[in-house]
C-alpha cells in the first residue's frame, strides 16, 4: 500500500511539519502553534492530502514539547516514529545546502523515515509509568539539589571552622541538627558537652554523646574568630535547614515512588533480582515504558542501557571495543549500581564478579560484565513471569 511521510521538527512554542510522497515530493510544508485548535487542523490536512494512503508521522522528539501532538496522533490512530535529534542533525549535512531552519529540519525527518525502516515506534505511556517518571525525576532534582547545597555548607564550614567541618559527616542527619543550633567554635564550647549531648537528645539524634565530643574537641582546637563569623554562621544554620528540609522531601518522595512501584505488575519479578529496590525498579519501569514491548531481545535492551561495548573495527584493527556514547543514562545507572549491591548479596553474582577478577578485569569492567549478565536475566524473568532465585529451578527436560 502507498504510504506518505509527515515529518516534525518539533518546538516549545511552534512545530514545523513538513510532507513527503514515495517520491520524495513535498505535499505540504507548514509551521503551526503548539495549540489544539491548530494541531488538530494540521492532523485533518494531513489526512485529507493521503487519499487514502497511510500516513507514517516522524518526530525527532517523544515528550516534553510535542506531548500534545502525540496524544492528539495517537487519539487518531496514526503510525509514529522517533529519529534521534542526533540522527538528524548528522543527517543533515548529507543534504545540499548549509542552512538551518525548522523547514529543513522538518524536511529531513520525513525522508529519514521514508528511507528507514530501523526507527522505534513511539507509544504512549500508561498512567502508572507516566507517575513513576515524575516521580523518579523529582527525587533526581531533589538529590541534586541536596548535593549542591551540602557543598556549598561543607565550604562556608571550612571558611570560619575547618576543625568542625573534618569532624562531621554532612551526609547524616545529626551533624546538620548540631549545624542547626551551634556553628562557631566559642558557642560549642561555652555550651560543653554535657550540655550539647543532652540538647541533640531532646532531638532525637543517634549517637548524641559521640556527636558532642567530637564538636566539642573541634572547638578545642580554634579560638580565632575569622572575618564575617557572624554572617557565614548564620549562613550556615540557613544552609543546614535547608538539607534537613531537602532530606524530608527525599524521604516522602521515596515512600511515594515505593507505593506506586508496588502496584505496578511487573514490580514482583523486578525487585526479586538482588540489587534492585524499589527505587532503581521504578527507574528501570520509566526507562523501559513499563514493558519490554520495544525490546524483542535482551541485546536491544543491554544496547538501550549502555551495558554492551561497541566495536570500533576498521581494516586490520578487529576486536577493538569501546564504551557507547549513546544510550540511556539512568538505565546504566540502575543495571550498574544494582550489579555492585548484588555483588554483596547474591552468591551467583559474587561468583561471576571473582572470575572475571580473575581473567585480569579491573573493578569497573568486572561490575559492567556483571551488568550486562543480568540485563539477560532480568529480561528472562520479565519474558517467563517469574521470579529470581539463587538456585535455578530444575526443569522436566533436565
Amino acid at each position: 500500500m502507498s504510504r506518505i511521510w509527515a515529518g516534525t521538527d518539533c518546538g516549545k512554542t511552534h512545530h514545523h511539519t513538513l510532507v513527503l510522497n514515495a517520491e520524495g515530493e513535498t505535499l505540504l510544508s507548514r509551521r503551526v502553534a503548539n495549540d489544539e485548535p491548530e494541531l488538530s487542523k494540521l492532523i485533518g490536512d494531513v489526512l485529507g492530502l493521503a487519499d487514502g494512503r497511510e500516513v507514517t508521522w516522524a518526530l525527532d522528539m517523544t515528550g516534553g514539547e510535542p506531548s500534545l501532538l502525540i496524544n492528539l496522533l495517537a487519539n487518531h490512530g496514526q503510525e509514529l516514529a522517533y529519529i534521534p535529534g542526533m540522527a538528524v542533525n548528522r543527517a543533515t549535512d548529507s543534504y545540499r545546502g548549509q542552512g538551518k531552519t525548522d523547514a529543513r529540519d522538518a524536511h529531513v525527518i520525513a525522508d529519514q523515515a521514508r528511507m528507514r525502516r530501523d526507527l522505534l515506534p513511539v507509544r504512549l505511556d500508561d498512567e502508572a509509568v507516566i507517575e513513576l517518571r515524575l516521580l523518579t525525576d523529582r527525587r533526581t532534582d531533589l538529590v541534586a539539589e541536596r548535593t549542591r547545597v551540602i557543598n556549598r555548607l561543607r565550604a562556608l564550614l571550612t571558611s570560619m571552622f575547618p576543625a568542625l567541618e573534618r569532624a562531621l559527616d554532612l551526609d547524616n542527619a545529626g551533624p546538620l541538627r548540631l549545624l542547626n543550633g551551634y556553628q562557631t567554635p566559642a558557642a560549642i564550647r561555652r555550651i560543653g558537652a554535657g550540655r550539647l549531648t543532652t540538647w541533640l537528645r531532646n532531638r532525637k539524634v543517634r549517637g548524641a554523646q559521640a556527636l558532642a565530643e567530637k564538636a566539642v574537641e573541634a572547638a578545642e582546637r580554634q579560638y580565632t574568630a575569622v572575618a564575617g563569623e557572624k554572617a557565614i554562621a548564620k549562613m550556615v544554620r540557613t544552609l543546614a535547614e535547608e538539607v534537613i528540609n531537602l532530606n524530608e522531601k527525599v524521604t516522602e518522595t521515596d515512600k511515594l515512588i515505593e507505593g506506586r512501584f508496588r502496584e505496578h505488575e511487573l514490580a514482583e519479578v523486578i525487585s526479586s533480582m538482588p540489587g534492585i529496590g524499589p527505587t532503581l525498579g521504578a527507574e528501570f519501569l520509566a526507562a523501559v515504558g513499563g514493558s519490554l514491548e520495544a525490546f524483542p531481545t535482551a541485546d536491544r535492551l543491554a544496547a538501550f542501557a549502555g551495558v554492551t561495548p561497541a566495536p570500533r573495527d576498521s581494516g586490520k584493527v578487529n576486536g577493538n571495543l569501546h564504551r557507547p556514547t549513546r544510550y540511556h543514562r539512568r538505565l546504566q545507572r540502575v543495571f550498574y549500581t544494582s550489579a555492585l549491591i548484588s555483588i554483596q548479596r547474591d552468591p551467583n553474582s559474587r561468583a561471576f564478579y571473582d572470575r572475571k577478577r580473575a581473567e585480569g578485569k579491573r573493578h569497573v569492567q568486572a561490575v559492567l560484565a556483571l551488568a550486562r549478565r543480568r540485563v539477560n536475566v532480568l529480561w528472562a524473568l520479565i519474558r517467563d513471569r517469574r521470579c529470581y532465585q539463587v538456585t535455578p529451578p530444575v526443569t522436566e527436560a533436565a
